[in-house]
């Protein structure tokens, strides 16, 4: 999952975190837990995020257009009018095949609690709608082994110590290809364009070959490898 942007809350809570992490290892189709982890676990990060989103060209122009990208990725039908092999097609049939809705995610991260300003609820709001569209750029799957790959690629966009802990509390149970293919993830997303400030809306209708070869991402060996 990637990381929710906070304004004011920064202090750590790391037992909150690890009571959440076991949480979600006993049941996890519990997606509230993840949301609980980012927030004990964001510090600083998200407000540094939100900084640099808000000084970019792109962010400033979506933060001043009052986007909702949740209203364009719940058009299933524009979605399935685009190309094959585009992002947003290739979304659309991800979202199908695994009977998901662009507003599933909308009522697990409820309850942030923090104060925050009308841009820094849209920025929340934007980077946990672009979850499911980050599973397509970087070709993660949703089984377990591909939800942790795309934790530690993310962690190199958003530095949230949340998404490290998922990691490393499934560590230890992980065979060795599926260490490698986490660490692979890792190293890729170091390599990858800053996602944060991606202007996702206008990327769907392109080739996803083609965005991928744009945002430099690395094809994902270790982890096809892995979970075939």
């Amino acid at each position: 999952m990637n990381m929710i942007a906070s304004t004011t809350e920064t202090r750590l809570r790391p037992l909150t975190a690890i009571r959440a992490v076991r949480a979600l290892q006993a049941d996890p189709e519990d997606t509230r837990q993840i949301f609980v982890i980012f927030r004990a676990l964001r510090g600083k990060s998200g407000m540094r995020m939100f900084a640099r989103f808000e000084a970019s060209a792109i962010g400033q122009r979506i933060l001043s257009e009052r986007r909702s990208l949740l209203h364009v990725l719940s058009d299933s039908t524009s979605l399935a009018e685009l190309p094959d092999g585009s992002v947003g097609r290739a979304y659309h049939d991800f979202m199908e095949a695994e009977n998901l809705s662009a507003d599933g995610l909308v009522s697990a991260s409820a309850g942030d609690g923090d104060a925050a300003s009308p841009q820094a609820q849209l920025f929340r709001a934007r980077m946990r709608d672009a979850h499911d569209l980050t599973h397509i750029l970087t070709g993660y799957g949703r089984d377990a082994l591909g939800e942790l790959c795309l934790l530690a690629f993310m962690n190199r966009h958003s530095r949230n110590l949340g998404q490290l802990l998922i990691v490393a509390m499934s560590w230890r149970r992980m065979p060795r290809a599926a260490r490698a293919a986490v660490w692979e993830a890792y190293r890729h997303g170091a390599k990858a364009s800053w996602f944060i400030d991606l202007d996702y809306e206008g990327i769907l209708a392109r080739p996803l070959d083609e965005v991928r070869r744009d945002l430099g991402i690395p094809s994902p060996t270790r982890y096809r490898g892995a979970a075939s």
